[in-house]
């Protein structure tokens, strides 16, 4: 590589610190065959339940040059969005629904898509060369890329993690016809540390470097459509979207910081919302409190569903806690209602059997007819 590469590089870094980026590295745009080797055995286990997306394309998504055969270079960006403090506390608030740190803050898609753009075309502007941009919705692995890169290393939890920001970082990349000089790839150093492995609720890792996705709660709360196992319900505690515990504890998050970026600013009135009050949303309502962040996409059958189920494994509910689940035995969705079943069961057995001889007398949904089954059994229809 000549020197105007190498200049080119450094102008290029210095560009993306201006934008708000935390991070710039850049790899080649061909990955090792261990990488597609991977995902096809992730894919030929079932790990990734529902995700059937991830099995279309599966040669784009092996490697970059196979997404675009003209790319040459990836530019890997980070975006650190670190919390003021420790997700895990939330989980004393059982009356309170806990949202992933990502979440509670305005759609990354959004804010990394329109710095990649102003990147992309200066780099256009500066050399002509072909570009494209790409943020977690095209057949891309980020994580190896940015492993590769020299960002960081995925680490037992299947996550990235850095030695500068921990866990908490969104990645995005731009590719290019430009052979750039490339960064080292970053070594793993998670050493013999288990930490993400131990404190997973759903026991979700099969073994390290390895997840289950189908046993997940950022899964289940946000991918999976329909009722959720009742082995995993439990287990989910007051998670409603999303789960930080496997990040939350890595010992490397002592070197994380603060997320800077203005544009990704915590949500009004997101940390920790009332159980009550979101199992009271209409569509409208939903989609008012959850404006501009990411939980809008899952719907609001499925984030009932998720409240039903905090609700449901809430260690001293109220009667209003009781009435709000048995509010949404009525409801037009069969997965909500089935669910305020089961929620209802755990908080006042004695109530669901009260209401069981009418209720399921005129319920059709068979899921909702299994959970009346499992709760009172068939002595009172």
């Amino acid at each position: 590589m000549t020197a105007d590469g190498h200049l080119l590089k450094a102008d290029l870094m210095a560009r993306a610190k201006r934008e708000g980026f935390d991070a710039c590295r850049i790899a080649s745009a061909h990955l090792e065959a261990s990488a597609g080797e991977g995902l096809q055995n992730y894919l030929a286990a079932g790990h990734h339940g529902q995700m059937s997306w991830m099995e279309s394309r599966i040669h784009e998504r092996s490697a970059p040059n196979h997404l675009w055969p003209e790319a040459q270079s990836v530019i890997m960006l980070g975006l650190n969005y670190g919390p003021d403090s420790d997700p895990m506390e939330g989980l004393k608030a059982g009356d309170k629904g806990l949202i992933s740190v990502y979440a509670q803050r305005r759609d990354y898609h959004d804010v990394i898509k329109k710095k990649l753009k102003v990147l992309a075309r200066w780099l256009v502007e500066e050399t002509g060369a072909e570009v494209k941009v790409f943020v977690d919705t095209a057949p891309v692995m980020e994580k190896p890329l940015a492993q590769k890169a020299g960002l960081g290393w995925q680490g037992k939890h299947t996550n990235l993690v850095s030695r500068e920001m921990g866990s908490w970082l969104f990645l995005g990349s731009v590719f290019t016809t430009l052979a750039l000089p490339v960064d080292e790839a970053e070594a793993d150093h998670c050493g013999s540390c288990s930490a993400c492995l131990d404190v997973c609720p759903t026991k979700a890792f099969p073994a390290p470097y390895q997840l289950d996705a189908r046993r997940c709660i950022s899964y289940l709360t946000i991918e999976h459509k329909g009722m959720i196992d009742e082995d995993l319900r439990a287990a989910m505690g007051n998670h409603i979207y999303g789960c930080d515990d496997c990040l939350a504890v890595c010992p490397w998050n002592k070197y994380a910081q603060s997320a800077q970026e203005a544009k990704l600013a915590l949500k009004a009135d997101m940390d920790l919302p009332d159980l009550i009050f979101l199992s009271q949303l209409d569509d409208a309502g939903f989609r008012a409190f959850f404006q501009s962040t990411p939980i809008k996409r899952t719907g609001l059958t499925s984030f009932l569903r998720n409240v039903l189920i905090a609700l449901g494994n809430m260690q001293a509910p109220t009667l209003a806690h009781r009435a709000a689940v048995e509010a949404r035995l009525t409801d037009s969705e069969a997965v909500v209602r089935a669910t305020a079943i089961w929620a209802l069961a755990q908080i006042d057995k004695d109530r669901l059997t009260s209401l069981a001889s009418d209720m399921r007398a005129t319920e059709t949904d068979p899921d909702a007819l299994a959970e009346w089954q499992q709760a009172i059994g068939d002595a009172h229809a």
